[in-house]
């Protein structure tokens, strides 16, 4: 049994945690975990096996997913304790609408999160209780509708052109209905 100790095979705690973050781009957080029944004590163990590697605070990402150019917007929505949901210009810019070039990531959190810690300079936070029809993913990464990103662009006097451009594009790809238009048609 000793011989089997000296090599670092995935046991129970691997598995699961592999298995949620399957759905995170490879992420997983402290609170997954604690949602499993393990302690944070295993994902550490978990680091110094080389099985993980630690992003941030309380954030940690399987080295067996490849990274990829969308990971900075999965860390985004998963740092407020998993409730963040990608918004306003970043959402735009992910749906690929308009020309907008966000310098720092929009993310989402509902009223009741109470985030305790400072949020990273990288990110704009806003707060809203989100319908969950304002909700979907792209390439599993929580973000807003077209419609919601569209209005939230209204809400903030982006650019005229950007949300004309914004709905344009938005109504040739199929991203929104004629009633959605008009929605924001009276939201302007």
């Amino acid at each position: 049994m000793d011989f089997l100790h000296t090599f670092d095979m995935p046991g129970r705690w691997y598995t699961e945690l592999f298995e949620v973050a399957t759905g995170q781009n490879g992420y997983v957080t402290t609170d997954d975990a604690r949602d499993l029944g393990a302690t944070v004590q295993v994902l550490v163990d978990m680091r110094r096996h080389g099985q993980l590697d630690r992003v941030a605070h309380g954030l940690y990402r399987f080295p067996a997913f490849p990274t990829g150019p969308r990971d900075e917007l999965m860390q985004a929505t998963l740092w407020p304790r998993r409730l963040g949901v990608i918004s306003h210009d970043s959402a735009l810019d992910l749906w690929d609408v308009c020309d907008v070039n966000p310098a720092r990531i929009h993310v989402t959190v509902p009223k009741a999160a109470r985030i305790r810690r400072a949020a990273p300079p990288l990110y704009v936070v806003h707060v809203r209780d989100l319908d969950p029809a304002d909700v979907t993913r792209f390439e599993g990464i929580p973000v807003v509708t077209p419609l919601r990103a569209i209005l939230d662009g209204i809400e903030r006097h982006l650019d005229n052109r950007l949300i004309d451009q914004a709905i344009d594009a938005a109504r040739r790809r199929g991203l929104i209905t004629g009633d959605e238009i008009e929605t924001l048609a009276a939201a302007r």
